[in-house]
């Protein structure tokens, strides 16, 4: 009896990962061995990168309120103890933008809780 191998669905999945690694340079992107590492790790480093983004921003949002808060006489730390001491519902990213982009209204928000 003859071998029977499926060439169809080997040929896809070889062809699902050279589709990938589409516009990678050298041999990266059309050589099956190098390219199936090279997207495994490229994968490895989105999903990581993906929670390391969420850090980042935030990180961001701290400097840039800490920034707006210092010409006010207020800490970072003071300022955010006492938002959430007078239960004012803003997130990290609004009180950011505010800062950044708002000062008056930052002001405002810093005013009201003196």
């Amino acid at each position: 009896m003859p071998r029977s191998v499926n060439h169809v669905a080997s040929k896809a999945r070889r062809k699902k990962i050279l589709k990938q690694t589409k516009g990678y340079w050298g041999a990266r992107k059309n050589v099956f061995t190098i390219a199936k590492n090279i997207l495994e790790k490229g994968l490895t480093y989105a999903y990581r990168d993906r929670k390391a983004k969420k850090r980042n921003f935030r990180a961001l949002w701290v400097q840039r309120i800490n920034a707006g808060v210092r010409p006010h006489g207020l800490s970072y730390s003071q300022f955010m103890g006492k938002i959430h001491a007078k239960n004012i519902q803003l997130n990290r990213k609004v009180l950011a933008d505010l800062a950044m982009n708002h000062p008056a209204a930052f002001k405002a928000i810093v005013d009201s809780i003196k």
